[in-house]
């Protein structure tokens, strides 16, 4: 009976109160270690979408995920980009290692088109990561639709927030506030499979941060750049 019992409580789908779920999630190494000591598999997990709630745009959510970024494009997995809040900074992400031609950035006319965007990227088994950026509140509907294009997929899904409390409810298995402080950021993780972490994580920043060297430092213009350009792999401005 214990053995039964104990092979039924590996089925991904129980989250036990009492720590870590028992299956441990396929991930991809987030390249902090600190922070891979909170997250369910010790990475940022595959097939599922992690939900980011950052107090701005542009407090440091992105060096959460940007080694992991760079590691799927060095492996040669595709990643999108879904309308950031300003234009992707060229030279900084291939500062950080993201190999540009495995980057492609896609500007939606409206919030509704970069839902669809997200989920048609996500079904797609050559995606490593898909990265949107959502200022509504997106709906239950809209939330387990991404879940189930990232299961059908296989790829990582990270949907960035800002300005969205903390307490509200979320279909997405792991989410995480991102707030800027002095000399780094603090990490706190709101929901996850098992036990709470009640802790908020200090990730220091590893230079003096400046503008010029944000990912995305760029305010997005009239009339982007992406629609002026030629038809290539990837589409950035820098």
């Amino acid at each position: 009976m214990q053995a039964a019992l104990a092979e039924v409580l590996k089925h991904p789908g129980i989250w036990r109160g009492d720590g870590f779920s028992q299956a441990v999630p396929a991930t991809v190494d987030c390249r902090h270690a600190e922070l891979a000591a909170l997250l369910p598999g010790g990475g940022w997990p595959q097939a599922a979408v992690t939900e980011l709630v950052a107090s701005r745009a542009g407090c440091g959510e992105l060096k959460l995920l940007l080694p992991a970024l760079a590691e799927l494009t060095r492996a040669g997995r595709q990643v999108l980009l879904i309308a950031p809040p300003h234009i992707p900074y060229a030279p900084a992400w291939q500062a950080a290692g993201v190999d540009l031609g495995r980057l492609t950035w896609v500007d939606p006319a409206c919030e509704n088109d970069a839902q669809w965007a997200m989920e048609q990227a996500l079904r797609e088994p050559a995606c490593g990561a898909v990265v949107g950026w959502f200022g509504h509140a997106l709906t239950d509907r809209q939330c387990r639709r991404l879940l189930v294009a990232a299961e059908a997929g296989g790829a990582c899904g990270f949907v960035l927030r800002q300005g969205v409390p903390e307490s509200t409810a979320s279909p997405f298995p792991l989410r995480l506030s991102v707030n800027s402080v002095a000399g780094g950021v603090t990490v706190r993780v709101l929901k996850r499979r098992g036990s709470p972490a009640d802790r908020p994580l200090f990730l220091p920043h590893a230079t003096p941060a400046r503008p010029a060297d944000h990912a995305v430092a760029r305010p997005v213009p009239a009339e982007p750049a992406a629609r002026r350009a030629a038809p290539r792999a990837y589409a950035y401005a820098g």
